[in-house]
């Protein structure tokens, strides 16, 4: 039996949640918490196996909740849950550690077998258009020469800025940094700036 920390800001789907995991007869919900902040506290007096999270929560989101524990070095496995088959969600979901993405739409079999394998020491799990996205990037082996300016503006597109951002950061004129951007997409054979993240962060390199 799993042992399930829910975390969810809307009362009626997390007992939706809780009601559907008790019905699978494999999963507990040893707690319930209404943001990432209360989840933290009922962690600490209450480990679980998995935590189960929303991304969209006042106070403490779920990505926030995931980067906290990872910067405590706590590896508890998170799956993210949301509505939005989100390309930006998805980059930083993976980013922030968490150990799977998945839609609210998920049926009971998926979610409880996704839970199983995340036990199991499965990697990251997805579905949908993220799941493909995925698929599509994660090329075992691939090797891409890029230079050390490609690289720092990569890990700063990683952090969320735009490309003025980029430039007033590193000292370049914007244009230049366009020019970098250009480069990088055809080095990485991508066509925008979050599939290119989102390669990059399955290659491993950034």
């Amino acid at each position: 039996m799993l042992n399930i920390g829910l975390v969810d800001d809307q009362e009626l789907v997390r007992k939706g949640i809780a009601g559907l995991l008790a019905l699978s007869g494999k999963t507990t919900v040893a707690w319930e918490a209404n943001n990432g902040t209360t989840a933290l506290a009922a962690l600490a007096n209450n480990p679980v196996d998995i935590i189960l999270a929303d991304i969209r929560m006042p106070v403490m989101d779920g990505i926030t909740l995931v980067k906290t524990l990872r910067a405590q070095q706590n590896l508890t496995p998170v799956l993210m849950l949301t509505t939005f088959d989100d390309s930006e969600l998805f980059v930083q979901s993976l980013r922030a550690g968490a150990n799977g993405f998945l839609l609210k739409d998920v049926s009971l079999e998926k979610l409880v077998s996704s839970l199983e394998a995340l036990a199991q020491g499965a990697g990251f799990l997805a579905e949908g258009n993220m799941l493909h996205e995925l698929q599509q990037l994660k090329k075992t082996g691939q090797k891409i020469d890029l230079s050390e300016r490609e690289l720092q503006i990569l890990r700063l597109w990683a952090g969320g800025f735009s490309n003025k951002e980029i430039a007033r950061a590193i000292f370049l004129a914007e244009g230049t940094v366009r020019n970098h951007v250009s480069n990088l997409l055809a080095k990485l054979d991508c066509r925008d700036r979050t599939q290119a993240v989102l390669k990059a962060i399955s290659l491993g390199i950034v």
